[in-house]
């Protein structure tokens, strides 16, 4: 095990194919302007802080040929998937499913569903298309994600994407459940408001790591073996 600097103290972190690089919905949908994050009202150059410290762990995990997880929250075309309690909540210009200059708003296959060419994901890396905001729910049919994680013996995840408080929280939590040992770097995940990334941060380590620990990509990589 390595013991990475991180709070609220050092996160063991098992090197090799053990853990997971996850990226949370790091799409153009929630990242670029005309998409559904964009629909809601929201300055989406919030998230592109992210970018580069996801791009810098990408480098390093895939040096090391560790496993890397892309996640991409979208529907199905006829939307059987995404509940009206969903679809229908808030007041954005455009809603799920409906067309944008990016195609049909978090419907799988259009281009704003897609990875951000900046992290697009490579051969073999999984992607996880999500109809939520857990990774776990609803994903990786017939046996699951937890079932093809739990194959391939992977036993930590360490968590990058966006938003914070919203799908990274999700699956982290849903992860800790799961009895994964997690792990969120925070320069590395991005919300519209900045505030709500704060207090989710504060939230999942609080209480001893109670959801998982956090620290800064520095520090992540600086502890990473050659």
């Amino acid at each position: 095990m390595i013991a990475v600097d991180a709070e609220p103290f050092p996160y063991p972190l098992a090197p090799g194919g053990c853990t997971a690089l996850v990226v949370i919905d790091m799409q153009r949908d929630f990242v670029e302007p005309g998409g559904f994050g964009a629909s809601l009202g929201n300055d989406v150059t919030q998230l592109h802080t992210a970018i580069a410290p996801i791009a810098a762990l990408l480098a390093s995990w895939r040096q090391r040929g560790w496993p890397v997880l892309h996640t991409r929250e979208c529907h199905r075309p006829d939307l059987s998937d995404c509940p009206p309690a969903k679809r229908e909540r808030g007041s954005p210009t455009l809603r799920i499913g409906d067309p944008g200059p990016m195609g049909r708003l978090l419907v799988a296959g259009e281009p704003g569903a897609d990875i951000i060419p900046a992290l697009a994901p490579l051969p073999g890396e999984w992607v996880i298309d999500k109809p939520g905001k857990g990774m776990f729910w609803n994903t990786c049919a017939p046996d699951g994600l937890h079932a093809r994680l739990q194959a391939a013996g992977i036993t930590h995840l360490v968590f990058t994407g966006v938003t914070t408080e919203v799908c990274v929280q999700t699956s982290m939590r849903e992860a800790n459940d799961r009895g994964y040992t997690c792990l969120v770097v925070e320069d590395a995940t991005a919300s519209y408001f900045p505030a709500f990334k704060a207090a989710a941060l504060a939230m999942l380590v609080a209480q001893g790591a109670i959801v998982g620990w956090k620290t800064p990509s520095a520090a992540l990589l600086s502890a990473l073996p050659a």
